[in-house]
């Protein structure tokens, strides 16, 4: 790069992406990010979120499992099918405590 050049937004001064020789030239696009906690607080499938993350009690799939009394499988195909917001962290899920009450309470029915 010859002096006082300004470089690009994708590290050439020309302002083109950056060529990758090992691949051939050709460079992956990564998936864009994932929404950010503060946009998540709102709605989601119709059951109001949290607002403060902060002061929120975070349960283990184990632990949201043994309180509904039904497998951990359960719990992650609720997770998966949108039935019950979760936070990812690392490669496992965090249910807020909020979140599960509001399940619980969507779902309850009068008998008779």
């Amino acid at each position: 790069m010859r002096a006082g050049a300004v470089r690009g937004p994708c590290g050439r001064a020309d302002g083109r992406p950056p060529v990758h020789e090992a691949n051939g030239g050709h460079i992956r696009q990564h998936p864009p990010l994932p929404p950010t906690l503060h946009s998540l607080a709102g709605e989601w499938k119709g059951v109001a979120v949290a607002q403060s993350f902060s002061k929120a009690r975070f349960l283990t799939v184990q632990e949201v499992a043994d309180l509904m009394r039904v497998s951990s499988m359960t719990v992650y195909r609720l997770i998966k099918a949108g039935d019950l917001p979760a936070v990812r962290v690392g490669r496992s899920f965090r249910v807020s405590e909020s979140d599960v009450d509001a399940y619980l309470a969507s779902r309850y029915t009068q008998a008779g």
